[in-house]
Formats: structure tokens, sequence, C-alpha cells
């Protein structure tokens, strides 16, 4: 294993107490390996620069840039290049559910969130935070100060699982603070009906925002990796339901494949960025969606 990937793999970030540092550890080993890979072009040091179009300027093509890639980039004025960015956590109770008791769906979210916002400040965008289980609970609004940084870790350090899910009812309640077209990343497992979720999505979008959904299952949700009859919880309402394994997990594993698949269909009909993610998945593919969403703003 490079050094890279163990940077990126969860049960290393475990092992870390402090945020700061979980935080900084995931951004370094990402950017180390932004640069020694195709996807340079994403990197720190084109944020500066968009794709050139027709229309522009050719006199602002930056020939540097277009020797190192082959191809046309502009540089992009100040203006263009912040993107106000909120992170909204769901803190309901399911969140909380670890099978190897490694990294819970909370854990992992929030590492990923701290990681983002590192990113974030690095690159002068201002960031915010709202929290939510049925309705929202915390709002940090964005700021691109560097002090912001501690602001979040600080927050998401004491985010703690607790009450039943609302994901569509926050949404709707986020759409209704949001002043400015933003960049809204949303960190949830989604384990409620899909269509007020959707709905308010859908909203987010209509009011000029951009939307990536990080859709955070627990590694065992994904690969059902139980047998024999085994004893099944739902964490929000604590029903309990005995089923056989082995003749279970093929129904199983289809539903939850419709499960996303529901979610990838409409979020691409939205124009939303949807991310499947499990809690034993390196962290760097959701930060290349980060960077290839901001990138295609420009």
């Amino acid at each position: 294993m490079s050094t890279v990937e163990k940077y990126l793999k969860p049960e290393v970030i475990r092992q870390i107490s402090r945020l700061d540092l979980r935080a900084q550890f995931i951004v370094r080993g990402f950017l180390h390996g932004l640069h020694a890979s195709p996807f340079h072009g994403f990197s720190v040091e084109f944020s500066e620069h968009r794709k050139y179009t027709p229309g522009d300027n050719p006199h602002d093509i930056d020939w540097l840039v277009y020797a190192k890639t082959n191809k046309y980039y502009v540089k992009k004025f100040e203006a263009e290049t912040n993107i106000t960015g909120y992170l909204a956590m769901d803190l309901s109770e399911s969140m909380a559910y670890t099978y190897r008791q490694e990294l819970s769906k909370l854990d992992y979210s929030i590492c990923l969130a701290a990681a983002l916002a590192y990113l974030m400040i690095h690159q002068n965008d201002p960031v915010g935070v709202v929290t939510f289980a049925d309705k929202i609970s915390n709002h940090l609004p964005p700021k691109s100060k560097r002090q912001q940084i501690g602001n979040i870790l600080s927050l998401l350090a004491r985010l703690r699982p607790a009450g039943i899910t609302d994901v569509g009812r926050s949404l709707v309640q986020l759409a209704a603070m949001l002043k400015h077209a933003s960049l809204v990343m949303i960190f949830s497992d989604l384990l409620a009906d899909p269509e007020p979720i959707i709905s308010a999505m859908r909203r987010l979008r209509h009011g000029g925002h951009d939307v990536i959904l990080f859709h955070i299952l627990d590694e065992a949700e994904v690969a059902f990796p139980f047998s024999g009859l085994v004893e099944l919880e739902d964490p929000e309402t604590r029903l309990r339901l005995e089923v056989d394994a082995d003749g279970y997990r093929r129904d199983y594993l289809q539903e939850i494949e419709q499960f996303r698949e529901t979610y990838r269909r409409e979020c691409f009909q939205s124009g939303i960025d949807y991310v499947p993610l499990d809690t034993s998945m390196p962290f760097d593919r959701a930060l290349t969606e980060y960077l290839v969403m901001r990138q295609s703003r420009g």
C-alpha cells in the first residue's frame, strides 16, 4: 500500500484522535495523490483557472497551464473564484451505527466534512455548517477566514447522534435560510422516505444552489456480511426483527441497490451530484467530487 492510500483509509484515520490532525492528514494525502496522478489538473495550483469557452478573451489564456496540460485554461477573476459552501450534517440516531466498531457513519461524515472545510478555506472559499436530525439544530454561518477552521472543527468534534430523521424538512429549512447561491454538501445515510428528501433537494436547486449528496452507509449495510439467524434493530424506532441472513441476503442486496439507484436517477435528473459511499471507502473519491464540482462552476 502506498503512503497516499494509507493517508486516506478510514481505519488509519480512526487511530488519530484529534479532528484537526485527522483532517490535515486526509487533505495532505489527497493533495499529494493529486500531484502524482492524472488528476493534477484539479489540484490547488489550478483553483484560480477555468476551462476556456467560446466568448472568452483569448488574451486571458494561461499558456503555462496549456504547456502542462495541453488544454486551454483562462485565469479566473476574483469574483468568480469564490464559492460559498455549507456542510449539512445528519445527526439522527441511525448515523451512530457501525458494524466493525471502527468509524460510525457520523464519524466518517465528520472526517470528510473537516477535510472539505480545510480544502475550501485553503482556496479562500467561505464555508459554514448546519446540523440536523428532525430539524436544524446548529448553524455556523460561512466565513473564509483562517480562524473559521477552528470554529468548524470545534463544532464537528462535539457532534453526537440523537433523535429521529427528517432530512426533507431540515433541507427545506436550509433552503429558506440561504440568501446567496451556495454549494450545499449533504452528509446523510438517507434512511427515510426518499420523496420529501428529493423534493427538498430540488427546491435547493431551484433556488440556484449546487448540491452534492454524500450518501454514507456503513460497509455492513452495503455488503450484508451476516449469516445464520440475526436480530436486526431499527436504531431510531428500536423495532427488532429476527431474520435468516442467508435466505434474506439476496433480497436485501437488491433493495439496497434499488435504494441507491432511486437517488442516483433522481439526482441526475435534477442536476445534483450523487456520491454513494460506505465507511470502508477511502476519502479521496468524495474530495475529488468537490473539486470537480468547483471547477465546473467556473
